[in-house]
């Protein structure tokens, strides 16, 4: 936990109130990089000046001034004039804005692993009220960064305004975060422990955060993971690098804020983990003719250019290393698709990857309210041990089964409108997959929760991956299948709008008949 104040209130929850009441007119698309970028430039400052202070009671103060006494011990170097202290002394001058910019500008220009992670001209653009821009700074002055490391309370902080931020956008923005909960449960279930980490659509990169804190969970070392990603949007890109950063996490995002399709930035990687979250039904991802000979759909049918999902499907596929593994969300609509999506998800079963599907609770996501699915593919299901920390585990050979599990009744309310999983609920949702995958183990079909079913199973459901076709429901009409249920309902309403349309014709002719024209 984050310290509390006097209140009684975490300190992310006390900086939270205070900063949004400065916001004003900004819009929170455009704030949260300015608050966030403040939090950074605070954290930045706290960490110079405690290895500042370091050096001098080691005797080397001669070198507090030279950028490779602080790069070595991956601290940042801070010019006088980009330190918290140089800004909060002159927060009340009219010209802090472009104080501040300055001040970012320069310590991205003087730390590498800063490129294109800090906002650029945010402040001074933004037109901000110098009495706001003031109190925001006295208020940010309340962290200190350093005081509990443990704890990471800067992380906590910019973890709580992240959510907060993309809570504050609402639907169909908000995009640069995934809920905590979710990327929790993806973790505990794919245990991302040594190796490579790739995400194709990384956001604020909240998924490489949760890896990490998995590792340390487990005791293990987080120099043994490497991390790569992409992001198609600068300003989201900036975000991540940013987070990263504040967390002293290096990774690879890119030379750019990029599109993954049509400029994908590791184009050779092979990744041991894949967590993503990329966007749902993505429409006209790419034009007629184009990325028809990509490399990254070899042995599959090419994904229609009307959607998305099976071309980020086959984007991760091609990424993974030969025991690679990767854990996924998609809307449910990639369960049962007809066409090409069908042709590669055929294949997809046949090939063996596909280990197990957990549809999710409705209203997990802040951008959208729509039902979505979690998606677990392995590129070798038939590996019999795995060290986790200090647990060795033992796989039976489950390559022709498929996992299938409910999530929809579980999970507790979040914000009084949203539903999120807590510990107690992604430790027993894990725990039933890691059961299931181990040998000797005790798994057991439980109605209306899970389901391992077959691979013949699956082929007489014409490879659907829809989890309530397999999973058995006793005390809720679930065993109705909701494509054919959503087809009868639309057949319904197109019959209902027909009579409606005939109704109309038969009234206007009633008044025509009595000599009166509507």
């Amino acid at each position: 936990m984050a310290k509390k104040n006097g209140n009684d209130k975490a300190i992310e929850v006390t900086l939270w109130d205070a900063a949004n009441k400065l916001r004003g007119s900004v819009e929170p698309a455009e704030y949260k990089h300015v608050v966030l970028g403040l939090i950074f430039l605070k954290f930045a400052s706290d960490k110079f000046e405690e290895h500042r202070k370091k050096l001098i009671a080691d005797g080397k103060e001669k070198y507090i001034e030279m950028a490779d006494f602080y790069n070595m011990s991956n601290v940042f170097f801070l010019e006088e004039t980009s330190r918290w202290s140089y800004l909060i002394k002159r927060s009340k001058q009219n010209d802090i804005a472009l104080l501040i910019d300055t001040a970012l500008h320069t310590i991205e220009k003087n730390n590498k692993a800063l490129k294109g992670a800090l906002p650029d001209n945010y402040f001074s653009r933004l037109g901000l009220d110098v009495t706001k821009l003031a109190s925001l700074l006295d208020t940010i002055n309340d962290i200190d960064t350093t005081k509990d490391p443990k704890h990471d309370v800067v992380g906590k902080v910019y973890e709580y305004f992240l959510s907060k931020f993309a809570l504050a956008e609402g639907k169909g923005k908000g995009e640069f975060y995934t809920p905590k909960s979710i990327v929790n449960l993806i973790a505990e279930m794919i245990e991302p422990y040594k190796g490579i980490i790739y995400d194709p659509a990384c956001g604020s990169g909240g998924m490489f955060v949760q890896s990490i804190k998995f590792i340390e969970a487990h005791h293990g070392n987080k120099k043994e993971i490497s991390i790569y990603g992409q992001e198609y949007t600068n300003t989201t890109y900036k975000l991540a690098k940013m987070n990263l950063a504040i967390r002293g996490i290096s990774g690879n995002l890119g030379e750019k804020a990029a599109d993954t399709f049509g400029d994908d930035q590791h184009k050779d990687l092979k990744a041991d983990y894949i967590m993503a979250n990329p966007p749902f039904n993505q429409k006209d991802w790419r034009a007629e003719n184009e990325l028809i000979d990509d490399p990254r759909w070899r042995g599959y049918d090419v994904p229609p250019k009307s959607n998305a999902n099976y071309g980020w499907i086959l984007n991760m596929v091609s990424k993974l290393s030969e025991n690679g593994i990767a854990g996924f969300i998609l809307a449910n609509g990639a369960l049962s698709g007809g066409g090409e999506e069908y042709k590669i998800r055929r294949k997809l079963i046949e090939n063996n990857l596909v280990e197990a599907i957990l549809v999710l609770p409705q209203d997990m996501f802040y951008t959208t309210n729509i039902s979505v699915t979690v998606w677990i593919l392995n590129k070798n299901k038939k590996a019999h041990s795995r060290s986790i920390g200090d647990e060795q585990r033992h796989y039976r050979n489950r390559s022709t089964e498929i996992l299938f599990m409910d999530l929809r009744q579980i999970g507790e309310p979040f914000e009084k409108k949203f539903i999120q999983f807590g510990e107690q609920h992604i430790k027993d949702i894990g725990k039933t997959y890691h059961t299931w995958q181990q040998e000797n183990n005790n798994y057991k079909d439980i109605p209306e929760y899970c389901y391992s079913a077959s691979f013949d199973e699956v082929v007489k459901k014409d490879f659907s991956l829809v989890p309530s076709k397999y999973i058995e429901f006793v005390n809720r009409d679930e065993n109705i299948d909701f494509d054919e249920k959503m087809k009868a309902l639309q057949k319904e309403f197109a019959e209902l709008l027909k009579a409606e349309e005939a109704s109309k014709k038969e009234l206007v002719n009633v008044f025509k008949e009595l000599g009166y024209e509507l």
